[in-house]
């Protein structure tokens, strides 16, 4: 689960740099490349950063879907500190349940006082 959540924020953090490299109006890092200079394949930088972006997105969601699969089967097969926790809590309660208590019907025992004092 650890490492789903530590895959999740590596690709978060690509995703958010490469959309900071490129520009929505054409320019960035793309723009650089594009035209001019087309030495080993850069004009096509802006395709590489835009399949890059959707590569991570699509990734993330999947990760996210996978996390939530495990985070369910830890609940189910009662790994989780949660669900020891509800467990608990239930078992305090059918305890409690168990323990007869006071019925109103039931006839209270009468004191009687041992001996009068004398005058």
């Amino acid at each position: 689960m650890a490492l789903l959540s530590i895959l999740i924020v590596i690709a978060a953090v690509l995703l958010i740099l490469l959309v900071l490299v490129q520009n929505s109006k054409g320019g960035g890092l793309a723009a650089g490349f594009s035209s001019g200079n087309q030495v080993m394949g850069a004009p096509k930088t802006a395709d590489f950063l835009e399949k890059a972006s959707w590569t991570l997105m699509a990734l993330i969601i999947a990760l996210s879907i996978v996390s939530v699969g495990f985070s369910k089967t830890e609940v189910e097969s009662g790994d989780s500190d949660v669900a020891t926790k509800a467990q608990e809590t239930v078992e305090q309660q059918q305890a409690a349940q168990a323990v007869p208590e006071f019925e109103e019907n039931a006839e209270a025992p009468v004191e009687v006082p041992a001996e009068t004092p004398a005058e």
